[in-house]
């Protein structure tokens, strides 16, 4: 017996001497117990696609519980906001719901796949609603606004609503091959002193860098990428290269959960009696449960809608939210160590994209079409969007990254924080470098402007996502526990088609 299953079969038969003090059930046992992955198994091809994805699916919707690891030790007086040594609400031992410790699994916060239904329609990875909006790392809240009584209730943290995670496997390798065009111009400005290079990717500018002779980069003139030059499309921040950065620190802020590749093996890091929350092989599963997810669609387009679609891109929407971008490859190549700036590294799993759930089209060059309307680039959004987070400087709280809009007709709220309830809101919200094509928007009249909707409108999000994968765990795995990639059908969907080259496809 290894000493993670040791420690948890302990706790178990531990558990009957808590009954007394209230605190557990006699003969309870962790969420997980038996069900932790194997990250050599993965990387040696002893699971099958199915199994891979049928243990990421199990992560994301389980509750875990103290015996898992839930939750934060005692606190820590020296850094009281970390994951680790958070404080609880009065008290408790369990909730913190202000800085995290907001949710018992993954599904709670993404659980709704349209809100433009009546009743909304539910399912696993969707978004979630306002009343899950994550307060991150704030010091200090007033919510009476006193004494000033301005109307504002103070916060100086973050607050985020969140996101769906259908098409992020195509968005991963958008990230991935753009940070490697830009390492590369790095490295041929570094070698070039004194020529000044231009980053652009797919596309997308990113400003523009130059080399000194001594081998130093002037990063003046870097727009909406940090001067590492690595593309981050995770995060409405632009916080994390890719979905295992994402899940490493989301399962930590949101469930006190440990991941072993952060804390170390057999590491209790955060005093709460349990080693090995989270294992490496767990995160992988669960990176490839989310990298294979259906991906939004675009539903076919009625007269009015494709005049909006015109108009959307005549005044500019279309210049941030674009409509596309395409990738070299139609491999996303899964890493582990993850070195952001080192992007095809330490690759231990490929996932083919084309192939179902996931379903993306090829393009003309051995690549995908990725219908994100997006551009991966942080924006400053002016002012009235700009954030009040005590632990980033001004120019951090006005720049986000670029929403995809790709399912936007089923996500409602929007923006960051879901402050909009709709889609005039959001887009009358805009400014900073979006302020002149918001106006353009206000500008137009009623018609051009239902008719910009009527094609937002459009962009819904997978209406059946993980049918399949569902339906094989309801007959027991049958048919499916040897599965490979391709084996899987896509969602049923005759009224909606994918986002081609006719209608803005390609990079831009």
């Amino acid at each position: 017996m290894d000493r993670k299953t040791t420690v948890r079969t302990l706790l178990v038969v531990l558990a009957g001497a808590w009954v007394g003090a209230g605190i557990l059930v006699a003969a309870e046992q962790p969420a997980l117990l038996g069900h932790h992955v194997d990250q050599q198994r993965i990387a040696d091809g002893e699971m099958s696609l199915y199994e891979i994805r049928s243990a990421g699916l199990r992560l994301f919707t389980t509750p875990f519980n103290k015996l898992d690891g839930y939750g934060d030790g005692p606190m820590n007086p020296a850094d009281p906001t970390s994951p680790g040594g958070r404080p609880t609400l009065q008290g408790n031992g369990t909730f913190l719901r202000v800085n995290g410790l907001d949710a018992q699994s993954c599904l709670e916060c993404h659980s709704q796949i349209s809100a433009a239904t009546s009743p909304p329609t539910l399912g696993i990875g969707g978004v979630g609603g306002s009343n899950s909006n994550a307060i991150i790392m704030p010091t200090e809240m007033n919510p009476s606004g006193f004494p000033l009584v301005n109307g504002i209730a103070d916060m100086n943290g973050r607050f985020a609503n969140p996101p769906f995670v259908f098409g992020a496997g195509g968005v991963e390798l958008l990230g991935l091959e753009m940070t490697e065009d830009l390492q590369r111009i790095r490295s041929r400005a570094l070698a070039n002193p004194g020529v000044v290079y231009e980053l652009i990717t797919k596309g997308v500018s990113f400003g523009s860098i130059v080399a000194d002779g001594n081998g130093n980069l002037d990063l003046s003139n870097v727009q909406g990428v940090s001067d590492d030059l690595v593309i981050r499309p995770f995060g409405r921040k632009g916080e994390f290269n890719s979905l295992r950065a994402f899940d490493t620190a989301a399962v930590q802020f949101h469930l006190g959960m440990q991941p072993v590749e952060v804390v170390g093996e057999g590491v209790d890091d955060d005093g709460d009696g349990v080693t090995d929350e989270i294992t490496v092989g767990d995160l992988s599963a669960l990176g490839v449960f989310i990298a294979t997810a259906d991906r939004p669609a675009m539903a076919s387009l009625t007269p009015s809608a494709t005049r909006g679609f015109a108009t959307f891109k005549s005044i500019g929407c279309a210049d941030c939210h674009r409509p596309s971008l395409e990738t070299e490859s139609t491999v996303l190549p899964l890493r582990y160590p993850d070195v952001p700036d080192h992007p095809f590294d330490g690759v231990y799993y490929r996932i083919d994209l084309t192939r179902p759930p996931a379903s993306f089209e090829r393009n003309g060059s051995g690549g995908l079409i990725v219908p994100l309307f997006a551009d991966l680039k942080r924006h400053d959004m002016g002012p009235g969007l700009a954030e009040s987070f005590a632990l980033a400087d001004e120019k951090t709280n006005r720049e986000f990254t670029t929403a995809r809009l790709w399912g936007i007709a089923d996500s409602a709220p929007y923006l960051h924080d879901g402050r909009a309830t709709t889609l005039t809101e959001a887009i009358l919200l805009h400014g900073g470098e979006a302020q002149t094509v918001r106006d353009a928007f206000a500008a137009l009249d009623d018609a051009h402007r239902d008719e910009v909707l009527e094609f937002l409108r459009s962009l819904r999000m997978p209406r059946h996502p993980l049918q399949q994968l569902l339906r094989s765990l309801r007959r027991g795995g049958s048919n499916g526990g040897t599965a490979l990639p391709g084996r899987e059908a896509p969602s049923a969907n005759p009224q909606r088609r994918s986002l081609g080259p006719d209608l803005g496809g390609g990079s831009q």
